[in-house]
Order: structure tokens, then sequence, then C-alpha cells
């Protein structure tokens, strides 16, 4: 069943009406409602398609949210095969938010990791809604530098509202952590695809996608902060989140504009979420065509290629 988001009221109204005469012609099978059904399904087709023309940024952080659309565990399942789960620091614990392992992509060799929200309430506090503890990130490191060890490509998920900002893992050195880990994927000799499938919420997804290639969804966002910390920050009143999405240039859109984003893969209509396999196809489809691209650089071809990539920024778009 589709849950709607705030703005998707209208749309809501009419697909229930739909429904409805659907529901009354299976109780009365001598009701022809056929007709008035489908003028109601062209209907909503065509306000789908105008509601999802031209999202605000802030409607982009709505939809980049939406409980139903597939998550990090989706992606692996579907795109990977032979994945083999990998668990701890070897250090602390085993930090639930992030997964990560050995696998085959069209049968080649890849090391994947990313940030898993969960998808029902008992998941996501298992999963601590994909924000990452420092053992965590320390996890991302030791898998970095095993497929570093034996050439495999890095390919990361990234879906977070941010770091864990926890007393415990403040404690244990998070701000530290996060620093490693993005480290690690700037002297990494293998290639590293990043791919932002929902939130990209500040430290927590850059120790995740300082990559070769950043590939994000058309409806995921990338910021330094949320719209909402920005806004009480700033304006000291969270409700102006949507003035602070537009002054944060979050959208996959303007991230390419910035030379932040390498390549915006286009979602279904509606979003990711209303057609999951589609949006699956797509990701796995650009990353394959990224690891075609990078396929035969030497390990510092690759490194300089990335420390090009982070010494170009800002030379687009604003500063253009």
């Amino acid at each position: 069943m589709t849950q709607y988001l705030e703005f998707e009221k209208p749309l809501a109204e009419i697909e229930g009406k739909a429904e409805e005469l659907r529901a009354m012609a299976r109780d009365n099978p001598e009701m022809d409602i056929e007709k008035e059904a489908a003028a109601l399904d062209k209907k909503a087709a065509d306000l789908l398609t105008s509601l999802y023309a031209d999202l605000t940024p802030w409607r982009k952080c709505l939809v980049a949210r939406h409980p139903q659309r597939p998550h990090c565990k989706d992606y692996i399942e579907a795109l990977f095969t032979e994945y083999t789960p990998l668990a701890g620091d070897r250090n602390f614990a085993d930090d639930h938010a992030v997964m990560g392992g050995i696998a085959r992509l069209n049968d080649k060799p890849v090391m994947v990791i990313g940030h898993e929200k969960g998808n029902d309430t008992k998941s996501r506090i298992a999963h601590n809604f994909g924000m990452a503890r420092p053992e965590g990130y320390r996890k991302a490191i030791r898998l970095m530098d095993l497929a570093d060890r034996f050439g495999l490509p890095v390919i990361t998920i990234v879906d977070t509202p941010g770091a864990y900002p926890g007393k415990g893992a403040e404690e244990r050195g998070q701000s530290e952590a996060i620093a490693r880990s993005t480290e690690k994927c700037l002297s990494l000799g293998v290639p590293l695809i990043s791919v932002v499938i929902g939130e990209g919420g500040s430290g927590g997804a850059v120790a995740f996608a300082t990559a070769n290639r950043l590939a994000m969804l058309e409806h995921s966002i990338y910021s330094v902060i949320s719209p909402e910390g920005c806004a009480s920050i700033l304006w000291k009143d969270a409700e102006k989140m949507r003035e602070a999405a537009e002054a944060l240039r979050l959208t996959s859109k303007d991230l390419a504009e910035l030379g932040v984003c390498d390549t915006v893969i286009p979602e279904p209509k509606g979003g990711a979420h209303r057609n999951v396999q589609g949006a699956i196809k797509a990701v796995g489809a650009t990353i394959a065509r990224l690891l075609t691209e990078m396929e035969g650089q030497s390990p510092d071809d690759l490194r300089a290629d990335r420390r090009r990539k982070y010494l170009d920024l800002g030379s687009k778009g604003l500063a253009a």
C-alpha cells in the first residue's frame, strides 16, 4: 500500500476514489465502473507527472526520505550475487547501521559497503535508522583495506541522515573515525564508486562517498546538514526548513552543476518507491557503466583522479 507524502494528498484522493469504485464492483459484479475508474486512473497519472515534473528542494527531501524507497539491503540482494557479509571492526563491536561484504556484480568480484536504515519499526531500531557509530566507519575502513589488498573495486551505497551523535559515539571517537574513513577513501588504489540512493547527510555520508565517481538517484539529496538543522542554526526556527533546503543546493541537479555529482540516475515516474525494481535496475546499470569506464587504470592514476576531483570542487557552478 502506497504511503502518500504531504504534497501528494490530491493524488491520494483520486487514487482512493478509483479504488473505491473497483471495490464496489467487486462486491456487485453487475456494476460497470471501468470507464469511470479508467478516467480517474488517467487523471491520477497526469497529476503524478505534474507533481514530479518540478519538485522543490524540500519536496525532494521528503521523497528522498520516503520509507518505501528501496534501501541498501534491497540493492545488494537484487544486484549482487555470492554476497558474503563481513561484520565487526575487530576492535569494539559490529554496527548494524553499516552492512558490507564481498560479492559479485555481473560476475566480477567487488566489495560493497552501505548504510542500511531498515524498513519497519523493529528493523529501523536495529539498524539505528542508518546512523553509523564509530565502529561502523571502522568496519568500512577494514573492508576497504581488504578490497585494496586484493584489488577489488569498492562500491558504496549511501543512505544516512548523518553519523550518530550520541554520547557513546562521541566517547569512542566519532569524528576521528569519520576522518579516517574519508582518508581511506582517498588513498585506495582500486576504483571507488558511490551511489546516494536516499539521504546523504553530513560527514556520515562523506566518509563513504569520497569516490572516483559519485552517482545520485534523481530525487536523492546530499548535504553538509539537514534542512531542519540548518534552519535551527541560521534562523533559530526549524520550520524554516523549506528556505534552508533551497539555500543548501542539496538536490542531484544542483550538485551536478556544482561538480560534486558525476551522474544523475533518473527515477521511475513518481519516485523509486513507486517502482522499486525499475530504480534498482537503473542503479545497477550505472554502477556497471562507471566500473567499465575505470577498467585498466593503475592505482596511481585512480588516486590522482580522485584527488583531482576534490581539488577541483568549487570551480563550477556558483564560482563560474
